[in-house]
């Protein structure tokens, strides 16, 4: 790993975490209070993906520094232990201690846990990790964890995702219809609505599946990723913004039984560990995201708006699919309430303070 995985040593988190032993012990009694945990996590993501994957060796190398080596996770990629989309249930039926997933791979097994990574026309990465720590959706997330036997706790996030590659341009809602578009999760079921026909893909598929015409369009995460992908090299148009993850939280999920036999500065090292990871991922990707964009069109990849019309129906098609599912279930509901009321004060905020500041700043790019 680069030196991004060491940026905090062992003293630097005693500072964060608060909860360690304090500096004047002894060091043979802080040994002593460090027992030997040896755990396993497998991971939704493939090695290729770096910035993702290596947010979990991240979270590994940064444990192991704060507990003079005691408490080690050894990290596994997508498929060297379970698939990528199973990692929850390997926590469940304790194959593993822990996975780094996002939660909202399992919204089949439960529509709550869509929440916990983020929704279609929902919050961005700020204001995601806002409602999870402020906002309640700590509770709402692990509430519905429980039934797995799991706890979820965020280490990393995307950002705002962009909208993928496409053969042909939208112009229109009509240019939507029949369109093979891989996208999954409540994304695809919204876009289905529209009659796109949502295609549901591994990352190391995309490539050639596209260069077939296997489908017609292509979203992963953003430019850093969608680079390494290669999908620039097929389809020309690159739209944004994926307004289906306007900032994409991923999760260690722990189960419950590995979790509670974690001594207490344990658990509170743990945390801060995916905090750590959490803040990493998101700043590597705002920080590899404009070179890799800039590369891709120095190559012919063109950037497209949404047009507004798509944005729209969109909208009104994500909030009718919420409601269906509100009807159904009460727990979904309850979490929607909690999910949409906390961004109406968050827009509310944003129009004033961020939005304002970013879009001058963004009109007056080149002159300060």
């Amino acid at each position: 790993m680069t030196s991004d995985t060491t940026m905090i040593n062992r003293r630097n988190l005693f500072a964060v975490t608060g909860a360690m032993a304090a500096t004047t012990i002894a060091a043979p009694a802080i040994a002593q209070s460090y027992p030997e945990v040896k755990w396993r996590l497998t991971s939704s993501f493939p090695k290729s993906l770096d910035v993702i994957f290596g947010a979990a060796n991240v979270l590994a190398k940064s444990l192991s520094d704060v507990t003079d080596g005691k408490f080690q996770i050894q990290t596994f990629a997508a498929g060297e232990l379970v698939p990528g989309l199973q990692a929850l249930d390997a926590v469940q039926t304790g194959s593993v201690e822990c996975a780094q997933t996002p939660v909202y791979f399992y919204a089949g097994k439960d529509p709550v846990l869509a929440f916990g990574t983020g929704t279609p026309f929902g919050l961005n990465a700020r204001q995601q990790h806002s409602w999870w720590f402020h906002g309640g959706g700590r509770e709402i997330i692990n509430q519905s964890l429980k039934k797995f036997n799991a706890i979820a706790f965020p280490a990393g996030n995307s950002g705002t995702q962009m909208g993928g590659f496409f053969r042909k341009e939208i112009q229109s809602l009509d240019d939507l219809k029949g369109l093979k578009f891989r996208i999954g999760g409540f994304g695809g079921r919204v876009l289905a609505k529209l009659g796109v026909v949502p295609q549901n893909i591994a990352p190391g598929d995309l490539y050639p599946a596209l260069e077939r015409g296997t489908i017609d369009a292509a979203e992963f995460v953003g430019p850093a990723d969608d680079e390494k992908l290669g999908l620039h090299r097929i389809a020309k148009y690159y739209y944004y913004p994926g307004f289906w993850e306007g900032g994409a939280m991923m999760h260690l999920v722990v189960g419950l039984d590995a979790w509670n036999k974690l001594p207490k500065h344990y658990q509170a090292a743990l945390e801060a560990c995916c905090e750590l990871a959490n803040n990493n991922m998101l700043s590597k990707f705002d920080a590899m995201n404009p070179a890799a964009l800039i590369r891709m069109m120095s190559q012919g990849t063109e950037l497209r708006a949404f047009p507004m019309p798509v944005m729209e129906a969109s909208l009104k098609a994500a909030n009718e699919l919420y409601a269906e599912i509100a009807s159904q279930n009460e727990d979904f509901k309850k979490a929607l309430e909690s999910y949409h009321s906390f961004r109406g004060d968050q827009l509310l905020w944003w129009q004033v303070a961020d939005f304002s500041f970013d879009n001058f700043m963004v009109r007056t790019k080149g002159k300060s």
